[in-house]
């Protein structure tokens, strides 16, 4: 639980008062006056706004210009807008490499980023414009911790490529290297994909981690009505980064911060929609995250309690056929959200940054065009429950996450292949070592023992790639990218460097999935285990010094979310 205090409503200028106001606030003025404020600036509500805008990534490389929007937004509503930056990495470049760990890492840059302009400048409230997949959850710690009225914007969604008149996005290049090497496709159209699959600005195009975050905000009610079902080069995008200036505002006259908005109903509708939409497994890691910075209690447990009843009725990408694009076509999340609310799926009197509750935001919501079939009905939905599956067992016996849509299968058994680094797993598949029946195991690449948690999106896609996506199974103590699909089981917690199981599994050893009955089994017996847990000895750290080596003698569980300063609560 966090331990940010925070002050009494005072109403206007809440903080910013400490510096604009009285003689002795002389020399903070004179700063500001430097930057742009006038008499009058004074006395308005200053209102930073975060922008993650940089050139690292097609999905922020057009955020300089939203946030400018934002800017605009609050300024005409009356405040006084100080736009300043944090930091973006890309997840598509580093993916299978040794700068993937700096990744999950990110997230709590950003979120200790903003926490500490927001703080040092005693600013009132916030808006910040993200889009990519740490990023967001990142300002949503931020916002959690600060708890000052704050409004997130996404950044959109980039539009699909064209190959041969079929749309292609990243993934489509992943799972290409993939058929590459089992020879399905050769150089020529190996570049030819990768030429054509990202044409410009917006975050990846399926539901993959940053649609699947920005569709979870939405629901959890701090960003505005459909700001997740937008492209990201559109009008549309721009009139929902200025009214979110307006919003920030509208929320200081309420009184209305974050903790008001992110309560536990409204991580329960966050988790209802993520499982509806058929989203990334990273929804699991980042709302605890986001949940424990709030200080609410949620746990893996309540996936599990959600999903039993929420059914997937999305038919997006990775596991689906459809694109973001053509959810955006149809209208976006608020429909869905208010086919959910009609089935008394959602709590309909949570708070909203809107100032409405959500029951108020969809009121007068329209359905989805006849004839679509982006969104099921549930008649007729893609998988009855929730696909994002919890395991115990023994080897994860504080749980794992699997993303289970039906179409992979419920159950597996096989024999282990086992790996301590993704590089090792991706060209033992590529080369053929990996056949049908195995397990692929890739251990050490936990929170604490990668350092960082990175995600396995070029393993999955090869064995995609090479035909094997129903004839093996992987597991790891790492993550998935949005963008995986398979039989594929990550976050196995206690991790192996913590000595969890998965760190004394041997090649050959049978593993057996079992998605209905929710386990995970190592299938030898106690008495080897306890032999083998004699002998293991815990590898020495693969970082000593820098961001990677804080991380990792200060980040909890995935289990717990993977955040940074748990352990400061207690």
């Amino acid at each position: 639980m966090s331990t940010t205090k925070t002050p009494p409503s005072t109403g206007d200028r809440e903080f910013s008062k400490q510096i604009s106001e009285s003689p002795e606030r002389a020399p903070s003025r004179a700063m500001l006056r430097a930057v742009g404020f006038g008499d009058k600036d004074f006395k308005k509500n200053m209102i930073g706004v975060a922008s993650t805008w940089s050139m690292v990534t097609p999905c922020n490389m057009h955020i300089d210009k939203l946030a400018r929007d934002a800017e605009a937004g609050v300024n005409k509503a009356g405040g006084k807008a100080i736009l300043f930056g944090t930091i973006t990495v890309s997840d598509g470049i580093s993916m299978g490499t040794e700068g993937m760990k700096y990744s999950l890492v990110s997230r709590e840059i950003i979120a200790d980023s903003i926490e500490a302009v927001i703080g040092c400048e005693n600013l009132d409230g916030l808006v910040a414009v993200g889009g990519c997949d740490k990023n967001m959850p990142g300002c949503l710690i931020a916002m959690a911790r600060l708890n000052r009225p704050s409004v997130f914007v996404y950044g959109g969604t980039i539009m699909p490529g064209n190959y041969k008149g079929k749309p292609v996005d990243i993934v489509s290049v992943f799972e290409a290297v993939g058929q590459h090497a089992n020879k399905q496709i050769d150089d020529k159209q190996l570049k030819a994909i990768e030429a054509c699959s990202i044409p410009g600005p917006g975050s990846c195009g399926g539901m993959y981690t940053a649609n699947t975050m920005a569709s979870a905000i939405e629901a959890l009610g701090m960003s505005l009505p459909n700001s997740s079902a937008q492209a990201a080069i559109s009008k549309e995008k721009e009139e929902d980064c200025m009214r979110a200036g307006q919003a920030v505002l509208d929320l200081i006259k309420k009184g209305i911060r974050p903790r008001d908005i992110l309560t536990k109903k409204a991580f329960e509708n966050a988790i209802t929609v993520v499982t509806a939409l058929g989203g990334s497994t990273n929804a699991v890691l980042h709302l605890l995250a986001i949940a424990d910075a709030a200080g609410v209690k949620l746990v893996l447990d309540d996936f599990t309690r959600v999903g039993k009843r929420a059914p997937v009725l999305a038919d997006l990408r990775p596991s689906g056929k459809y694109m973001m694009s053509e959810l955006v076509k149809i209208g976006g999340i608020p429909p869905l959200m208010k086919m959910l609310l009609d089935k008394g799926l959602l709590h309909g009197d949570c708070m909203t940054v809107t100032g409405k509750t959500v029951a108020e935001n969809l009121k007068n919501v329209k359905r989805y065009p006849k004839g679509q079939d982006v969104v099921r009905s549930f008649e007729d939905p893609i998988k009855k429950d929730g696909h994002l599956v919890i395991l115990y067992g023994n080897l994860a016996e504080t749980g794992a996450v699997a993303k289970i849509t039906g179409k992979e299968g419920t159950q597996f058994t096989g024999k282990a292949r086992v790996f301590d680094s993704e590089e090792a797993a991706l060209a033992a598949i590529l080369d053929g070592t990996i056949k049908k029946g195995h397990v692929i195991v890739i251990r050490f690449e936990g929170p604490k023992g990668g350092p960082g948690m990175r995600e396995m999106l070029a393993p999955t896609s090869a064995v995609m790639g090479r035909g094997l996506g129903k004839d093996v199974a992987l597991i790891t103590d790492g993550r998935f990218s949005g963008g995986s699909h398979g039989f594929v089981v990550g976050h196995i917690t206690p991790e192996a460097y913590e000595g969890g199981l998965i760190a004394l599994i041997k090649n050959n050893d049978t593993i057996t999935i079992d998605a209905e009955k929710r386990t995970i089994t190592l299938d030898i017996s106690k008495e080897e285990i306890a032999a083998r847990r004699a002998k293991w000895r815990r590898p020495a750290p693969r970082y000593t010094r820098g961001a990677l080596a804080k991380y990792a003698s200060h980040v909890s569980s995935a289990s717990e979310g993977a955040v940074t300063d748990k352990d400061l609560a207690l």
